[in-house]
Order: structure tokens, then sequence, then C-alpha cells
């Protein structure tokens, strides 16, 4: 497989990955400290069964990593500059009308809280 290819096919995976509003938030949520699966869960309001789910697939790609203490299971991000990068991706959303004000506000939202 050529190089170019081979990077494409890899780059590609990693952001399907990452392609689900779920896993951006809880990504966000843990931009500043390690937290445990009821953490993310209240953070986000998901089941604890959904926030395992999606650490899973975001475990798989060496997103985040794990530690244990006891019978709790912390998880942090492996690189915690993805963070930053997906809030600064917001800036390449397609621009929004006036009726989008709604969501316009809810995306300076996500940049203000997740940007502290």
């Amino acid at each position: 497989m050529p190089y170019r290819l081979l990077a494409a096919t890899e780059l590609a995976e990693f952001l399907r990955a990452l392609a689900h509003p779920r896993r951006i938030q809880i990504l966000e949520e843990l931009r500043n400290d390690e937290q445990d699966v009821a953490s993310l869960k209240e953070a986000t309001g998901l089941t604890q069964s959904s926030v395992s789910q999606h650490l899973m697939v975001l475990r798989a790609h060496r997103v985040v990593s794990e530690r244990r203490e006891g019978r709790r299971v912390f998880y942090r991000l492996r690189t915690v500059e993805l963070a930053d990068w997906l809030v600064e991706g917001m800036d390449f959303l397609p621009p929004m009308n006036q009726r989008d004000g709604e969501l316009r506000k809810a995306i300076r939202k996500a940049i203000s809280k997740w940007s502290d």
C-alpha cells in the first residue's frame, strides 16, 4: 500500500473513533483531569453502560488510557492537546445563517467551557 494511502487510512480510522458527539464530549470532560466512569456519567448525562462503551472505543484507538485504583478505573487523555484541537476544529464549521442562533450560542458556550 502506498505510504500516502496508508497514512490516510490510519488517520481516517482515528477520526472515525472521534466521530461521535458523545465521545467528543467525553474527551472534553477529560481535558483537565482524569475521571472515573461515575464522574463521566454525571458530567455527560449518559448511562454508565454507554460511557463504558464509548471509553472502550477510545481505548481501542489509543485516545485515552486508564489507571486502576482498587475497583475504580480512572481515564485520561493520552494527548491533552487533542482536546484543544477538537475545540479549535469548531472554527471550521460552515457559516450559519440567522435562524441557527441557538446552535451558534451552544457552540460558543461549549468553546468557553472546554477552553477553561
